[in-house]
């Protein structure tokens, strides 16, 4: 749905048509962007409250800073909407998030302005020093580098890795915090809090802000400009009227601010400031998440990704139904969890900064003392886990599928090599939807599989994974224990029955079968259910097993299959190289059975955004591609019957 832009708006499809503007033009521009993120975003869907957050930033960024030549890299990159409508992609941003349109994120591909592709949070320090430090060697003295990082991708360890890095290069890297105390939930920890003390001493702002007022005006002291000698009196007063040392000073970054982050023209000024001087520097800005929409200011995490909604009165659109539906796999999770925390006192939850998203707020709200939010820091996630494991208590740590392939090593070093009892659950595991690549849970499978003591499952419905998690926890499990689910909903309305302890390592048999067998992991398997059920219409017998665990396989459930059929057809919502189809190859080769299988699931290539549905399809695993690859399957086989009868 096209939507018109307003009147000077209109008149930019890149950053060369905003510096045409008059520096006093750029409040009417700010305002007509962000209502135009809103009118979109209102009638799409999409990220919402970030990008408001930064209207002003990125206004005063192409309005000052010569991009593309001077890059700029936007960390996690939903706060990016209102860059890419500045940078010629205005009239297309109605396909935002579509499928085969424009991407949530910044993506190298699409647009020259995107300096670096972004979706997990605290990579823009690193890629910007990285692209300064190459600059710097190719001789390329008056190029600047910019990273955006909100204040909640801070507090991951690579955010400080590549801050401490920076510090000791002479790199021409700008590094703007924009500070909000938001990430999708409200931030936690420790530097949450300094970063408040510095944004809330009222003694400290008076002070600066009598003293810019003073030396504002002064073009020259002591062959000083007067805002380097602003510069080095707030130093000073950070120390004094905080009582405390700065933190990016002690870093070895030149620390400016904080300043207000919604006043476009002082944003000019200073970032113009800013790019004359040499090194390492870090701008500080104050922003509220959801600028501009009062209802998006006023609840931030609802309004992160609130879906299609009425722009007028705030009433977000939800579908209804005339039966019961089933819930999303996220809540069955955040509602067993209490209910298995109130059976045994050991559960605890731990989440990287995903509480909502995981539904692990469900149990922080009824369970405060034993749920942890321990901000965007997987790694620590996994390790913190392990240590809690390690004294007697049983973790259930909740990371996105995507995510969790940053803290790979964690999960090898501290709890697979010490087996430690720690409940790995993975939620949006398979192609997760508009958030695109890096966002898809592909790899899971692959990279978990491989690495000894796990048990690695994916239920097939909401039951199962209830199931899974009581297994997970009892005390007939020893060992760490991975738990894969998509995101969206399951097949389940009346969802919530008794709990039941799997046998780990057993399948479950759907269908007996008489030509071919489909061996389905997870939720997909559902799909395969509507492909058999066509084929039974028609006379066609398939058997269906449901095999619950990737590692251990269930060795017996296999033989049973290898031995009776001769076409088989694995299905799974990862990626088919390393995935479970390889693990049944891998088993069949080892007993030298010799069936033609199938392999189904995510090719080996980079999957785009879009529905999960249209991805199932594009990749070759829906209902329909399944039931496809079993007619294909069936005619293989009446030509080798044909074949043989011929012979005889």
């Amino acid at each position: 749905m096209q939507i018109k832009a307003g009147e000077l708006l209109s008149q930019i499809n890149s950053p060369d048509d905003l510096k045409k503007f008059k520096e006093e033009e750029l409040l009417k521009i700010s305002n007509e962007l962000r209502q135009y993120i809103i009118d979109i975003v209102s009638v799409n869907g999409g990220h919402f409250g970030a990008s408001l957050g930064v209207v002003e930033l990125t206004v005063a960024l192409h309005y000052v800073f010569n991009t593309p030549y001077d890059q700029l890299v936007w960390d996690v990159g939903h706060q990016a909407y209102g860059h890419k409508i500045l940078t010629g992609r205005r009239d297309d941003f109605y396909t935002n998030r579509v499928y085969k349109g424009l991407s949530g994120f910044p993506k190298r591909s699409e647009s020259e302005y995107d300096a670096f592709g972004v979706g997990h949070s605290s990579t823009s320090i690193s890629a910007a020093l990285g692209m300064a430090v190459a600059s710097h060697y190719k001789g390329e003295k008056d190029r600047q580098h910019i990273a955006v990082i909100g204040d909640g991708a801070m507090t991951a360890g690579m955010a400080f890795e590549a801050l401490n890095h920076a510090g000791i290069e002479n790199s021409n890297l700008l590094v703007i915090l924009n500070d909000n105390c938001m990430s999708i939930d409200p931030n936690v920890g420790a530097l949450k809090e300094y970063l408040t003390d510095i944004t809330t001493s009222p003694t400290y702002n008076k002070v600066k802000d009598d003293v810019w007022k003073m030396l504002g005006a002064l073009k020259n002291i002591g062959g000083g400009t007067a805002q380097g000698i602003v510069s080095k009196i707030q130093a000073s007063l950070k120390s004094t009227l905080i009582k405390q040392s700065n933190l990016f000073e002690a870093l070895r970054f030149r620390y400016f601010g904080p300043i207000d982050g919604h006043d476009v023209t002082h944003l000019v000024s200073v970032l113009r400031d800013l790019k004359n001087i040499p090194g390492p520097k870090l701008l500080h800005i104050n922003t509220v998440k959801g600028k501009g929409y009062s209802l998006a200011e006023k609840d931030q995490t609802q309004w992160h990704a609130p879906g299609l909604f009425d722009k007028v009165t705030g009433e977000i659109f939800k579908k209804t139904y005339a039966m019961p539906q089933p819930p999303k796999y996220q809540d069955v999770f955040g509602h067993t969890l209490v209910e298995l925390a109130e059976l045994n006192s050991k559960i605890m939850g731990i989440t990287p900064a995903m509480p909502s998203g995981s539904s692990l707020n469900i149990m922080m709200k009824a369970m405060p003392d034993r749920a942890f939010d321990v901000g965007i820091a997987e790694q620590h996630a996994v390790t913190f886990s392990a240590g809690l494991a390690s004294q007697g208590i049983i973790p259930f740590c909740n990371i996105y599928s995507s995510f969790m392939q940053r803290a790979y090593d964690q999960v090898v070093h501290d709890v697979a090599i010490q087996k430690l009892k720690v409940v790995l659950c993975l939620d949006r595991a398979g192609v997760a939807g508009a958030d695109g690549p890096t966002h898809h849970g592909a790899y899971d499978i692959a990279y978990m599989r491989c690495i000894p003591n796990l048990v690695v499952s994916a239920p097939m419905n909401e039951e199962e994974l209830r199931n899974l998690m009581y297994t997970a926890q009892h005390e007939t499990n020893t060992l760490p224990f991975v738990i894969r689910y998509p995101r969206g909903n399951g097949v389940m309305p009346d969802w919530k029955q008794p709990f039941q302890l799997l046998e780990i390592g057993k399948g479950k048999k759907l269908k007996e079968g008489k030509d071919i067998a489909v061996l389905s992991i997870g939720h997909i398997g559902n799909e395969a259910v509507i492909a058999i059920n066509q084929l039974e219409k028609e006379g066609v017998n398939v058997g269906h097993y449901d095999m619950r665990f990737v590692k251990p396989l269930d060795l017996n459930m296999l033989h049973e299959i290898f031995t009776k059929y001769t076409k088989i057809i694995t299905i799974e919502d990862g990626c088919v190289e390393g995935g479970f189809g390889s693990a049944i190859l891998e088993f069949a080769a080892d007993n030298t059975y010799n069936a033609t299988v199938v392999r189904l699931g995510i090719p080996d290539m980079i999957v785009e955004h879009g529905e999960q549905p249209q991805l199932w399809s594009e990749c070759g695993y829906d209902n329909k591609a399944i039931e496809e690859a079993l007619r294909n399957l069936l005619v293989i086989k009446s030509t080798a019957n044909a074949n043989a009868a011929s012979l005889n």
